[in-house]
C-alpha cells in the first residue's frame, strides 16, 4: 500500500520527497550529521521504487520467480556535501535514474532546501540473487528505463 503524502511524488521523471530535520538528525553544532544524509537518500530511493508503477507488487513477484532471494544493494556512492542543513529545515530529496545496465542502476540524488542544493550524490545499485550479481529481470529493467531522462 502506498501513502502518496508520505512517499513523495514523481514529477518530470524525478522523485521528490520532503523530510523535516529533527533534533536527532543533528550533531552537537546543530547541523545535520553527515551520515544522516545517507539515510535521507535511502528513503528517497526506496520511495522512488515504490512509486514507479501501480503493478510494482506483481513485478516483484515475477522478479522473485526469475531470481529467488533477490535484493538491490549499494555498490558505490560518490557524494558532495555543499551546504549544511539545520534543525527544522524542510528538505527535498530528489532521485532520478541516470543509467540502467544489465545488473546495475546508477541514480543521481540531491538534497535541497528550496532552490539551494545541499548535497549531491551518484549511487550505483547492484541487483543480486542468492548473494551474486545477477541481471535485473526484464520486467524491472523496463520499468526503470521508462523513467531515465
Amino acid at each position: 500500500m502506498t501513502f502518496p503524502h508520505l512517499d513523495g511524488e514523481i514529477r518530470d521523471g524525478r522523485h521528490h520527497m520532503q523530510i523535516r530535520v529533527y533534533y536527532e538528525d543533528t550533531d552537537f553544532s546543530g547541523i545535520v550529521y553527515h551520515a544522516n544524509y545517507l539515510r535521507f537518500m535511502e528513503r528517497g530511493r526506496t520511495n522512488h521504487l515504490r512509486l514507479m508503477g501501480a503493478e510494482q507488487c506483481a513485478l516483484f513477484e515475477q522478479a522473485q520467480q526469475e531470481s529467488p532471494g533477490f535484493a538491490f544493494v549499494v555498490r558505490s556512492m560518490a557524494i558532495d556535501y555543499l551546504r549544511p542543513a539545520r534543525m527544522d529545515d524542510v528538505l527535498d530529496v530528489v532521485t532520478w535514474p541516470v543509467v540502467v545496465k544489465g545488473a546495475s542502476i546508477t541514480l543521481a540524488q540531491e538534497v535541497r532546501r528550496g532552490d539551494e542544493i545541499l548535497v549531491k550524490a551518484q549511487v550505483r545499485v547492484a541487483f543480486i540473487s542468492e548473494g551474486k550479481a545477477h541481471p535485473i529481470p526484464k520486467s524491472l529493467r523496463l520499468l526503470m528505463k521508462a523513467d531515465v531522462i
